[in-house]
């Protein structure tokens, strides 16, 4: 896959109104997300101002066109979490199958990895039987990039008058030690990444 017409980028909260079109389809008519409603473009400011607040919020453009984005938030907010981070990944539904979606990982993973994060987790939901709403590509996807399944919750989503599972996968991208150095923020180690 040709990758040289990708280009990944730190978000800024003014990308908002463009990264909610991609984000729109999967709300409105996929079990991806479990939001029903599609969040205001102030509300989705919002979450990239928090995000960026801490961790990476990366936007991939195809020939100068916001393509996807990937972002990492808290795993949970106690501080013994400080090292692990669940991270999101979504890419416009008609740039599908092009090695965006990967292009945004590998930078995500430069980044936490930079930070010192040690901990890459993705809550992927999981159909019993893929349908229309939902297939089982996220898990072969994560699968690939090194992830391994540590959990499976049964029938605690339910969306589009349907029940579906949700899988935690893990990846560990960082040595482990008995005396751990804090993790940066994303914007301590911005300037040496984008």
């Amino acid at each position: 896959m040709d990758h040289q017409n990708i280009r990944i980028r730190a978000a800024v909260p003014e990308d908002a109104k463009t990264l909610l079109e991609i984000y729109r389809p999967y709300v409105e008519h996929t079990a991806i997300t479990f939001e029903y409603e599609v969040p205001s473009e102030e509300e989705f400011e919002k979450r990239i101002r928090k995000v960026l607040s801490r961790y990476p919020y990366l936007v991939a453009e195809e020939d100068g066109q916001a393509a996807g984005y990937a972002y990492a938030s808290p795993f949970k907010e106690r501080e013994a979490y400080d090292w692990a981070v669940e991270n999101s990944i979504y890419v416009d539904q008609n740039r599908k199958r092009r090695g965006i979606g990967g292009k945004l990982h590998e930078a995500l993973e430069a980044a936490l990895k930079e930070q010192g994060i040690l901990n890459m987790n993705a809550c992927i939901a999981w159909p019993r039987e893929e349908d229309p709403y939902l297939t089982k590509n996220s898990v072969d996807f994560h699968g690939h990039l090194g992830y391994r399944l540590v959990g499976q919750f049964y029938q605690c989503g339910y969306k589009f008058g349907r029940w579906y599972d949700m899988v935690w996968m893990e990846k560990q991208i960082g040595e482990h030690l008995p005396i751990q150095p804090r993790p940066k923020t994303f914007e301590e180690i911005r300037g040496r990444i984008f």
